[in-house]
């Protein structure tokens, strides 16, 4: 029978690879290794089991010294200095100064409602989370300022001295909260848009009928007592302002058109006063009293702006009504700004606006912030800070000492602090 080399042949080459493959794995796992040829071990052979080796054994091993009190050279290499900082990169300042600044974040979760506290230099804010009310401190120590919890608020509005608020549920109900006294009361429903008084002990509000002819702009004690009706509001609501000012004399104001970027601003007294109107340049109003109440900022809106909010000035006491109104040639809005004195106003300003951010604010207000400081008696204004991160400003608060500003971010909800000097 002939031989059958082609099955002999692979016979051969699978015995030849069995071969290889245990040459391979002997020569890369089981080959002993080769001691390296030196210095042998030292031994110590005066150590009984479990022992240590006595003092001057190992005489020559060397040592990293400590130069100086610091730590070994191998550990502290001499790096030199810092690389410098690449061209264009702007380091952040620890205080402001005009440019980026550092920003320290003073809360952990989203802050709602912030405001300074009664002492003029800590702030007070809510957590809807916990539904607990806290004050804060510029370190970021924060405490309890009452062990009440409110849950689901919707809008807290502060008595001046801090020590009331009226508190708005999303159903409608109202409540008036004394911190001092740790009571509540009841409010209607039917009111709404609250402003305290000067001394905290009186409310100005909406009462909200089922007809116009039962809507009324009236007063009441901060406990809702002896409520009287100012003026009726008939179907006016949404151009009246609650707005009780500093020096007690106006306690809100309305608006009527004049044409299609302008209005006539009106002003209410307690007693019927037949107070001066003013023009304001555009819609959109909103605004705020000057610490004395002698001045009203307010931010508005027009065609001749692309219907970007613009910030204004005008004198807003007795027959003063009306004069000085100028604008500040800052595009933002009245709630990004805050007094920290009759003549000085700090505002959180948008490096960039979208044509009709005043119509749609709530979309279009999403460009990082830069702040400026605004004298009102010279006009003159000046960016003191580029807050680092890239914040969103939503509110300023400015203390007492004015050492720092308290900010909340849009971006995040959280409460912040920078540094003014």
């Amino acid at each position: 029978m002939p031989l059958n080399w082609k099955r002999i042949l692979l016979v051969i080459g699978f015995i030849l690879a069995v071969i290889l493959f245990g040459y391979l794995l002997y020569f890369f796992f089981l080959k002993p290794v080769t001691p390296v040829t030196g210095p042998g071990p030292i031994v110590n052979t005066n150590v009984p089991p479990g022992g240590l080796p006595a003092a001057g054994v190992n005489v020559n091993i060397p040592t990293a010294t400590n130069v100086n009190g610091a730590l070994p050279s191998d550990l502290t290499t001499d790096l030199g200095p810092p690389p410098p900082v690449p061209p264009g990169v702007e380091t952040a300042s620890d205080v402001a100064n005009g440019g980026l600044t550092k920003v320290t974040a003073l809360t952990t979760s989203r802050s709602y409602q912030p405001t300074l506290a009664a002492d003029g230099n800590n702030a007070i804010y809510y957590d809807k989370t916990t539904g607990l009310i806290y004050q804060i401190n510029p370190s970021g120590k924060s405490t309890l300022l009452t062990d009440q919890v409110f849950f689901e608020v919707d809008n807290f509005t502060w008595s001046p001295n801090k020590q009331k608020a009226v508190l708005e549920y999303p159903d409608g109900s109202n409540v008036v909260y004394d911190f001092a006294s740790k009571q509540q009361v009841t409010l209607p429903q039917h009111w709404k848009d609250f402003s305290f008084s000067p001394d905290s002990n009186e409310l100005v509000l909406k009462s909200i009928g089922d007809s116009a002819d039962s809507s009324w702009l009236a007063v009441t004690n901060s406990d809702g007592s002896n409520a009287k009706r100012l003026e009726l509001l008939g179907d006016k609501d949404a151009t009246v302002h609650t707005a009780w000012s500093p020096n007690n004399q106006i306690v809100a104001m309305y608006r009527e058109d004049q044409d299609f970027n302008r209005q006539s601003l009106f002003f209410v007294g307690l007693n019927n006063e037949n107070y001066k109107s003013t023009t304001v340049e555009g819609r959109g109003f909103s605004g705020q009293w000057s610490t004395q109440g002698d001045r009203l900022l307010y931010s508005v809106y027009s065609s001749e702006t692309d219907y970007k909010p613009t910030m204004w000035i005008v004198a807003a006491q007795g027959e003063s009504i009306g004069q000085n109104r100028r604008s500040l040639s800052l595009q933002t809005w009245s709630d990004k700004c805050t007094f920290s004195n009759n003549d000085i106003v700090y505002c959180a300003v948008p490096k960039s606006l979208s044509e009709g951010a005043g119509l749609f604010s709530d979309e279009l207000d999403t460009s990082p912030t830069d702040i400026y400081k605004v004298d009102l008696q010279t006009g003159f204004k000046t960016k003191i800070a580029i807050p680092q991160g890239g914040h969103n400003i939503e509110s300023l608060i400015v203390p007492s000492n004015q050492n720092y500003l308290y900010f909340q971010s849009k971006s995040d909800g959280r409460l912040y602090k920078i540094d003014l000097r």
